[in-house]
């Protein structure tokens, strides 16, 4: 059975980045994007980075432009939007798509761990959620709506296993 360990992702530099980097830690995998009614998450998702980063929390970002071509930028233009409009300081990784026959490796093992309403594979939007525990495996996914402070429970309970 496979684990988020198991799977590589290029950085949003380009560089291969192996996600067994990751091993130990809480991850929160989000897809991204610039230009999204979700999009002020990011200040969230920072804000989970930086409260329980010291204590094993990984938070990483996935640009996608499958929704409404809300993320149609280069990686610099994603950089530099991250950098200043929504100072973000954890891991960014290159524009994936996240849904149909192009679909990252990544998403495939994480909408398979975590299926949507009524059993559906499908990511529905920008900003879905998966949280993924210590060993690789997925515990669940929140919705776009979900914010990213309404998870600190399910985080702190992982980060406790």
């Amino acid at each position: 059975m496979s684990t988020l360990h198991d799977f590589t992702a290029d950085t949003l530099e380009g560089q291969p980045r192996s996600l067994a980097d990751f091993r130990g830690q809480v991850v929160l995998v989000v897809n991204v994007a610039s230009k999204c009614g979700f999009t002020p998450q990011y200040t969230g998702l920072e804000a989970l980075w930086k409260e329980y980063g010291p204590k094993g929390l990984a938070v990483v970002g996935f640009p996608c432009n499958q929704f409404g071509a809300q993320e149609p930028g280069s990686a610099a233009d994603i950089r530099q939007f991250c950098s200043l409009t929504y100072p973000v300081s954890f891991p960014l990784f290159a524009k994936v798509e996240v849904n149909g026959p192009n679909a990252h490796p990544v998403y495939g093992f994480l909408k398979t761990g975590a299926p949507g309403v009524l059993g559906t594979e499908a990511v529905k939007w920008n900003f879905t959620k998966f949280l993924v525990a210590k060993d690789g495996r997925v515990v669940e996914r929140y919705a776009s709506t979900t914010t990213p402070a309404s998870l600190k429970a399910d985080i702190d309970k992982l980060l406790a296993e």
